[in-house]
């Protein structure tokens, strides 16, 4: 039985979730975010080469070699938008097994926005991933049927972070894996400043000419600047009940990895 009938506790009338700077009701951040994706769709990936120089692929090869996807697992790329994770995930799992042997990995691309899981489909997939379209407060799994979960640049768009963990935890087998990507806190004062000079300037305006939407991209710059900082968040990650918690910063702290152990 799976629990893809459950309610999102992020949802639930009264509670309150920071959209950029201001505080809105959960349920209303998730209609707020929904529209900010339907809106950037089509020009998401050409906006983060764009907004990061094409630092990140980097970032998310990184990740992805952090995660050390195998033959045989059932991988769960939550927020997977266009599928950027995946398809390193499938390539990695697939180049494993001809080194090895063994069965064939299953990537699942779970994004809550379908005009981001369509801008996808469009772009094109590799055999194992397979395409959903799913709320991460409330996922549409089994309990413990995957071996590793990831989420890349999305969980501070979740209107409840500690429920959105917990449902990592609660889908991840005996043994298995949670991976972030997340922009984060650099780590000296000095990339700090020329980040938030780049971010809060660059970006909207970037947004505004390519995207034809400035108020988007200004979200999205100040829902990074609300997201909790590296220890902050790793304590969260470990109240949800993983272990062995572990953050690698990339680029000074403008993003980080946060890797955890569900055992």
């Amino acid at each position: 039985m799976t629990d893809a009938s459950r309610t999102p506790s992020g949802q639930d009338a009264g509670k309150t979730s920071s959209f950029g700077f201001r505080d809105v009701d959960a349920k209303e951040k998730v209609r707020m975010v929904r529209g900010v994706f339907d809106s950037v769709a089509s020009s998401y990936d050409l906006m983060n080469d764009l907004m990061s120089g094409g630092v990140h692929r980097l970032w998310k090869d990184a990740a992805a070699a952090k995660l050390n996807p195998r033959p045989g697992e059932t991988i769960l790329d939550v927020a997977g938008g266009t599928g950027d994770m995946s398809r390193r995930y499938s390539k990695m799992a697939r180049a494993a097994q001809l080194r090895m042997g063994g069965d064939d990995a299953k990537v699942i691309v779970l994004d809550y926005n379908a005009e981001m899981i369509m801008a996808g489909v469009h772009k094109g997939g590799e055999p194992e991933m397979t395409w959903t379209v799913g709320d991460a407060m409330a996922l549409p799994l089994p309990d413990a049927s995957v071996d590793a979960y990831s989420i890349s640049f999305g969980i501070r768009n979740v209107a409840d972070v500690p429920q959105a963990l917990r449902e990592a935890r609660r889908v991840l087998k005996p043994g298995g894996r949670f991976l972030c990507l997340e922009f984060s806190r650099p780590t000296s004062g000095a990339i700090r400043k020329a980040y938030d000079a780049w971010s809060f300037h660059a970006i909207p305006r970037i947004g505004e000419w390519v995207a034809k939407d400035r108020d988007s991209y200004q979200y999205l710059v100040e829902s990074i600047r609300r997201f909790p900082d590296q220890p902050t968040f790793r304590q969260m990650i470990e109240e949800a009940g993983f272990k062995r918690v572990t953050v690698t910063n990339l680029s000074g702290g403008v993003a980080a990895i946060h890797h955890g152990w569900a055992i």
